[in-house]
This record gives C-alpha cells, structure tokens and sequence, in this order.
C-alpha cells in the first residue's frame, strides 16, 4: 500500500495535516527488513507512528487476517481500532476487548477481518473457540509493549505467539523501555527507533507545582486546589490520578459531595461505566475525572489542561505515563503533586515550584451540564442525527442546548444543558426516538 494512496484519508479523517518526524521514520524503517522497537512520548502521535507503517505493509483483502494489533486495555484497542478503520476504508478492522458482547464479536468474525485489534485475553478466548484463525497473520504489533509483556498478561502472550507461524514483522511500541524481551517474541534483527528525547520538549510545555497538604487526609488539599485553578472560570479538563480503586471511589465520591462535577474511572467499573466515564469527560458535563493508573495510558483526550497527582505515583513509568494525558502534542499543561507532611518528593519529579491554594478561592467546578443516557445505538441503526432530530423536533431542544453526542454498540450519550436534560428527563424512562421506544435516563 502507498503513502500516497492514505495520506489524504489521514489529513481527511484525522485531522493530520503532514506525518510528524517520527511518524516518517517509522515509514522509513518499515520499507527496511528486520522488527522495529518504537519508543516514544505519550502524545507524540506514536499510535498513527505505527498504524501508517502497518497499513503500508498490507496487501489488497484477500480473506485472510494479515495484521494483529494486541494492546493492554480496551480504550486503547478501540482508539487503535478507530485510526485503522480511518485511514484503511476498504479492510475490515474488528476491535477485541472483554466487556463487549461476546455475540458481537463472534458475529463480526463470521467474515475474517483483514485487521484485528484486540487485548490479550479477549484474543486468546476467541482464538481458543476457533471463532478466528490467526495462521495467516504476517504483522503483528505490540503497544505498550512495556505492559503488554509484564506479568500477569505473559502467560496469555505466550500462549498467543504459538499460533502465529507466519508473522514477518513485529512492531514493538511504548513511552517506556523493558529490562527484557522474552524469547518467544523471536525477533529479526530489531531495530530500536527512539524519540524519547522527545521527553526535554514535552517537559517545557509542562508547569510541575508541588503542592503541600497540611494532613495526611489529603481530600481537604485537592478541593482548595481544584477551586484555586478554577477560580478565574470554569475547570478544564483534569485527571485526579490515585494508586487504588478505593480511594478513587472515597475522592471521587467527596469531590462530588462538594460541589464538584467529577466522574470515576478504574478497571473494577464494568465496559458501560468505563466508556461512560470517558464520554462524560469529553462532553464537558463531568470535567473532573478520578482515575487509576488505569487511565495513565492510552486515553486520548483532547486539551487535558491539568494532571493532579493526589498519590505519588508508584514509578517513574507511571509519573511519566500521567503526565502524558496532558500537553499533548503542541499543547501546554500543569501537573500537580500533592505531599502529606511525611511524604518527600520522588528524585524524578523535577518541580518548578511550590504553591499553598487559595483556601478563600470558590472555583467554578460545576459544569451547568448534563448527559443523557440511551439504551440504543449502532447496532439498533440509531445515528447521532436520529438523536439530534428527537431532541430538536420532539422535545423542543434548541440545538444550542445540545453539547457532544457518543453512540456506542447498545447506548448513547447526549451532553445537554441542566435545564433541557431535567426537562427531558420528566418526560419519562420510556421514550420514543426513530420509531421506537427507548430507554432515556440522566446519566449519574
């Protein structure tokens, strides 16, 4: 396949006006033999850096899967999933991950796809239900390799790599090196292509504050920080970054006690929560997300303005993966570490200061917004027009009420003003939209 021939899909669809750096000398590398290791900051557009050379090793359909993306979390699959279906119209990409119907999936494999994007688990359960043949796979990539291969996902990697007996090229991605490879990756001649330095220029778009908390119970310490960044106008987008899914739940839960539109996210939330807690943040009704480090890779999010570290993170790879979220490609960010009056700064975060909120500060915290939820979507046929035509027509919502619209396989989410979703909302649980009668709900 030519660069020729999906550039313009990658300026069209993406919004890409011309490859990045890297995004070409991984085009170069591709056309050279031998596996290639990309390492790359998050936000330097690493995932089209191996999308485009994936896409240029592809031969016309031919009823045969030819390219394996495994990658470790499902949002990453379907974003992966989503650039391939962008950019490579005429080969079918079908997306893996557990939390989709198994019948879904199993339905879509019924024609072999030329590409498949998948995490390990959900990959290796298919392949074991001969529901997909991966005999004639000959490219294979790996993102965030890194977390890929650590323990608790090797055993299923493993296991995947014995039914691959023809691959030909493996691409290898991350924003953070391995100590070492295990052998039944059976590399050619890798190459590694590092842009890491990249990290110095990401850093100069990055403001580091510490910020001291008084007490060990640093929950009193965010909200004053929150209030503080937000006191000249309503919040940007931040991620509250915790090391356990309790202690997402108690801050997100007192956050929202306080005034604050915040959404939660971590891997105990089951596929409807967790896509739910991303479209909320997109939409702007919950501008404030509470997250694991979870969230620390893959969530392509645009204009992440702010990274609050509310617990230091527990490695360097997770301090550099959270950061990651904000100043994405030429943007700018603020990255927050909360400290207890015990706690001492890890030698690799380097600050540019220290900052005391402003305890008087009232903030602007809550969004004025609301989300609908839906209980159809692509599946049953319904569109983001068929939602935008029931809200206009039928419900007497002025199209300026109306913020971002997310259909996903079974549900979509609607962004509306306070005013019209509670108008909405008292019209009934059941409402009819296309013909059809429909689940409709406030989203909490």
């Amino acid at each position: 396949m030519r660069e020729k021939d999906f550039l313009p899909l990658v300026r069209e669809k993406l919004g890409v006006e011309e490859p990045n750096p890297m995004q070409r000398r991984m085009m170069e590398e591709i056309t050279k033999p031998g596996d290639l290791i990309l390492l790359s900051p998050t936000g330097s557009g690493k995932t089209l850096a191996f999308v485009m050379p994936a896409h240029k090793l592809l031969k016309n359909p031919n009823g045969q899967l030819q390219t394996l993306v495994i990658a470790p979390s499902r949002e990453l699959v379907l974003q992966i999933a989503g650039v391939f279906r962008a950019i490579a119209p005429g080969w079918r990409t079908v997306a893996l991950y557990g939390g989709h119907k198994v019948e879904d999936e199993v339905n879509e494999l019924r024609q072999t796809p030329d590409i498949i994007v998948a995490t390990p688990g959900r990959l290796l359960d298919q392949i074991q239900r001969r529901n997909i043949d991966v005999i004639s796979t000959r490219i294979v990539v790996l993102d965030e390799f890194d977390k890929s291969l650590e323990l608790g996902f090797e055993k299923e990697m493993a296991s995947i790599f014995t039914h691959l007996k023809n691959v030909s090229r493996i691409i290898l991605t991350s924003a953070t090196s391995a100590d070492s490879l295990p052998d039944f990756l059976k590399l050619n001649s890798p190459r590694t292509v590092s842009f890491l330095t990249g990290n110095r220029e990401l850093r100069r778009r990055i403001r580091v504050y510490r910020v001291e908390s008084d007490g060990k119970d640093k929950l009193a310490s965010l909200l004053a920080l929150l209030r503080d960044i937000s006191k000249k106008g309503p919040i940007g987008r931040t991620l509250v970054f915790v090391n356990y899914r309790e202690s997402a739940e108690r801050v997100a839960r007192y956050l929202k006690d306080n005034g604050v539109s915040a959404a939660l996210y971590h891997g105990a939330l089951d596929q409807r929560g967790r896509e739910k807690a991303l479209a909320l943040l997109r939409n702007g009704s919950r501008p404030v997300l509470v997250s694991t480090d979870l969230g620390a890779r893959g969530l392509d999010i645009e204009g992440v303005e702010n990274v609050v570290h509310y617990h230091l993170p527990p490695t360097r790879e997770a301090y550099t993966h959270r950061n990651g979220r904000t100043a994405r490609v030429d943007r700018n960010g603020a990255v927050y570490v909360i400290t207890g009056p015990e706690e001492d700064m890890p030698e690799y975060i380097e600050t540019d200061g220290s900052m005391r909120p402003d305890t008087e500060a009232k903030g602007h915290l809550d969004s004025g917004m609301e989300t609908l939820y839906i209980g159809a979507g692509k599946k049953e046929k319904l569109s983001k027009g068929d939602i935008l035509g029931w809200l206009t027509k039928d419900c007497g919502v002025t199209g300026a009420e109306v913020g971002r619209i997310e259909i996903g396989d079974h549900f979509a989410l609607v962004a509306l003003s306070r005013e019209a979703a509670r108008q909405i909302a008292g019209r009934g649980r059941s409402q009819r939209i296309k013909g059809s009668k429909r689940l409709v709900e406030p989203e909490d």
